[in-house]
């Protein structure tokens, strides 16, 4: 790659990156405007932790020690897995709000949620052991593990309360918008992983990769703000 070309994509994944910073701090603003946060409390948690950690606590980090520091290293996947659990956690409170009126299926549904989270531990436990047991880095290896298992439990969780929504014909507009606007989110990162692993790591896979997950948290972050201005719309019109 030219160092023009690098430029040009360094200044726009710049952008993308502010951006989601931006519309993080609306969402944000939107949340604490009139108590919403306390009716979404598992969304703003996600968002709080979101811009703490990437829009500021990372970007410390990378200035501060550099991007091939071991620091970096540790706390870039160490941060991961919160990601990864606060998003479990959001999802989770999906569940909760789609089955408010059907408590039999809250039943099932949070069995399948607790079943979930222990065979992703299990099988990122076994998964880290068997591929590098004398590797002095085993628990970062596990955590990486872990990240990238839940993330995917959490897509295949993600789709299947959308269609529970559809299926048993929830009427809630605004979970809906959420719902998909996680789902571009989590999307993202399988795609850019997949094509990864499906390349063996090409040079151009991995330069797609690095747009990936910031174009899929800018789109859920886009969703998420329609999703709450169009609630505050109907509100104010039929209050």
């Amino acid at each position: 790659m030219s160092s023009s070309a690098a430029l040009t994509t360094n200044w726009v994944l710049y952008g993308v990156q502010y951006a989601a910073y931006i519309l993080e701090l609306c969402i944000a603003v939107s949340l604490v405007r009139g108590g919403r946060w306390r009716r979404l409390k598992g969304l703003a948690l996600y968002v709080a932790i979101l811009f703490l950690l990437d829009g500021v606590a990372r970007p410390a980090v990378y200035h501060f020690f550099g991007r091939s520091s071991a620091q970096y290293f540790y706390f870039y996947f160490t941060t991961d897995v919160v990601f990864a659990l606060t998003t479990s956690l959001v999802i989770c409170g999906f569940y909760w709000r789609a089955c408010l009126k059907k408590e039999k299926l809250w039943g099932h549904a949070r069995l399948l949620l607790i079943l979930v989270f222990f065979l992703v531990l299990a099988a990122a436990a076994a998964r880290s052991f068997i591929r590098g047991l004398d590797n002095p880095r085993l628990s970062v290896l596990m955590m990486i593990e872990f990240s990238q298992s839940l993330y995917i439990a959490c897509l295949v969780l993600n789709t299947l309360i959308y269609v529970m929504l559809k299926v048993f014909a929830i009427d809630d507009g605004e979970l809906g918008l959420l719902v998909f606007g996680l789902g571009l989110q989590l999307a993202s990162g399988a795609v850019g992983f997949a094509l990864l692993h499906s390349t063996f790591y090409h040079d151009m896979a991995r330069a797609f990769m690095v747009f990936m997950a910031p174009a899929g948290t800018l789109g859920m972050l886009l969703v998420w703000l329609y999703a709450l201005a169009w609630r505050s719309g109907n509100v104010e019109l039929t209050g």
